[in-house]
């Protein structure tokens, strides 16, 4: 029997810094009412969905920065997109910033099921940017001070999505750019992966000219790469626009197994994409070319998991 899904992406205009999480998240429930419309399943949000991308901003003391974290979800802000789950009976993939009762910080994403459940929570861990000031940048990337590396690790779960149990994974952001954690997610029979980022259009580290459709292209490189080396779908869903003076790229989209874009936004503000998304298309990778039982071979892999930087290799030279 043939197993499918409507799975609708969710791209999010700029989110300003004077506004308040009300109105992302009103913003947020009026694109849920639109997925319901188009038989949307699930619905996918950005990466810090509820705020602007606040890591931008410096502050000295961690305990200024408080406000920008949701300590529950959901919270009287957050509540109306879990009674819209209900209303609608989709599920949502949210990303936000999180502080734990014992006052950890986390970039982390959640999948919340139609009742209000939480089926899975993925806390970023390839945290891009800095910890402390940098006088050299024209913006600030501070996720590294913002933040700790995820915990949780990598996990997939089979949960009901619409009529279907779905093995679902997720990623945030900077994850996308490292084939390992796809891997991992692979190794676990991945069939969906959510994925939500904020990504500037242009280099933050100031490191040279890195142009546009380059940023771009990367961002879509790395996504259908790893869904086809995988064999899974994906949701990349994007903060896009001029947020508080920064332009974010945008550009979500929606591949296949076969590393395909079935959709993909076409503007810089709150946006709706959706896909009939075919699950039986995973076992094509799966069953052939990205047969892992058959064909990986770890023993020859030690050094991706021994080794963090890069090691110039040893030097030839001819014998005569």
């Amino acid at each position: 029997m043939s197993r499918r899904l409507v799975l609708a992406a969710a791209q999010l205009g700029p989110i300003q810094k004077a506004e308040g999480r009300e109105v992302a998240v009103g913003r947020m429930v009026r694109l849920m009412e639109t997925a319901h419309r188009r038989g949307a399943e699930v619905v996918v949000f950005p990466e810090l969905a509820l705020t602007t991308f606040f890591p931008r901003w410096y502050e000295e003391d961690l305990a200024k920065a408080d406000h920008w974290y949701e300590t529950a979800l959901p919270s009287n802000t957050t509540a109306p997109l879990f009674e819209a789950a209900r209303k609608y009976g989709i599920g949502f993939h949210l990303g936000y910033a999180e502080k734990t009762p014992e006052g950890r910080r986390f970039n982390t994403a959640v999948y919340v099921h139609p009742s209000g459940e939480i089926a899975l929570k993925y806390r970023k861990v390839h945290l891009p940017g800095h910890r402390e000031f940098d006088p050299q940048r024209r913006v600030q990337h501070l996720e590294k001070r913002y933040f700790e590396v995820g915990d949780l690790g990598f996990l997939v779960v089979r949960a009901p999505i619409g009529a279907n149990q779905v093995n679902i994974g997720m990623l945030i952001c900077n994850d996308r750019r490292w084939p390992e954690a796809w891997r991992v997610l692979g190794l676990q029979q991945v069939e969906l992966v959510m994925l939500g980022y904020n990504t500037p259009s242009l280099n933050m580290e100031n490191r040279g000219f890195e142009a546009h459709h380059l940023r771009v292209f990367h961002s879509h490189l790395s996504i259908q790469a790893g869904c086809y080396q995988n064999a899974c779908f994906a949701a990349g869903v994007a903060k896009a626009g001029v947020e508080d003076g920064h332009e974010l790229f945008g550009h979500s989209i929606i591949v296949n197994p076969q590393g395909e874009i079935m959709a993909q936004a076409t503007s810089w503000g709150d946006e709706l994409i959706v896909a009939d998304c075919d699950l039986g298309m995973c076992e094509l990778g799966r069953k052939t070319i990205f047969d892992f039982a058959r064909h990986r071979r770890p023993e020859a892999y030690g050094r991706i998991t021994a080794q963090t930087g890069s090691e110039a290799p040893p030097v030839w030279t001819p014998r005569g």
